[in-house]
C-alpha cells in the first residue's frame, strides 16, 4: 500500500528542483562586458558623422586603482562658457564595461565652467574616452588608460 505524498515530502523535492534548475541557469550566465568595437558604436550614436577631433578636454583618471568600485574621473574642457560659445555636453564611454556609454552631462552657458567631476565603476584595465559637443556642433576629446587591480561591475547578465 502506497502512502500518499506528505506535504515536507513535496516541499523538499520542489525546493531540490528549484535549487538544481536555479543553479543551472546561473552557470549558463556569462559575465556581460562591452567591446572596443561597441565602445566605437555608442560615440557613433552620440555624434553621428560628425567628427571627432582630439584636443580641448582634459580626461583626469588615476594611472592605477586598486579597486574599480569608485574611480574618480575629471572632464575639463577649455571653452570660454558665453551664451555664443559654450559645451553642451560631455560623455564619457569605457570599452570593457557592461555598458560602453558611463555617464552624459548636459551644460550650457550658465554652468559657469566647463569641468565635470564624478565617480565610476570600472570592470577591468581598460581605455576611457570623454567627449565633448561644442555649441557650434564640434566634437572634441580626450582618453587616458587605466590599470584597474580589483575589478568591478562583474554583476551577471539579467
Amino acid at each position: 500500500m502506497e502512502r500518499p505524498t506528505s506535504r515536507r515530502d513535496f516541499l523538499k523535492t520542489a525546493g531540490g528542483v528549484a535549487a538544481g534548475l536555479g543553479l543551472g541557469s546561473v552557470i549558463a550566465v556569462a559575465p556581460a562586458r562591452a567591446t572596443p568595437a561597441e565602445m566605437q558604436e555608442a560615440i557613433r550614436k552620440v555624434v553621428g558623422s560628425a567628427r571627432v577631433t582630439p584636443g580641448r578636454v582634459k580626461l583626469d583618471l588615476p594611472p592605477l586603482i586598486e579597486n574599480g568600485n569608485a574611480v574618480p574621473l575629471t572632464v575639463t574642457v577649455e571653452s570660454p562658457m558665453t551664451e555664443a560659445q559654450h559645451v553642451r555636453a560631455v560623455h564619457v564611454f569605457t570599452e570593457k564595461n557592461p555598458q560602453p556609454n558611463v555617464v552624459s552631462f548636459h551644460l550650457g552657458p550658465r554652468a559657469g565652467r566647463a569641468r565635470v567631476a564624478t565617480r565610476m565603476r570600472l570592470a577591468d584595465s581598460q581605455n576611457v574616452t570623454a567627449i565633448c559637443e561644442l555649441s557650434d556642433g564640434s566634437f572634441w576629446s580626450d582618453s587616458a588608460g587605466i590599470v584597474v587591480t580589483l575589478a568591478a561591475c562583474l554583476e551577471d547578465g539579467i
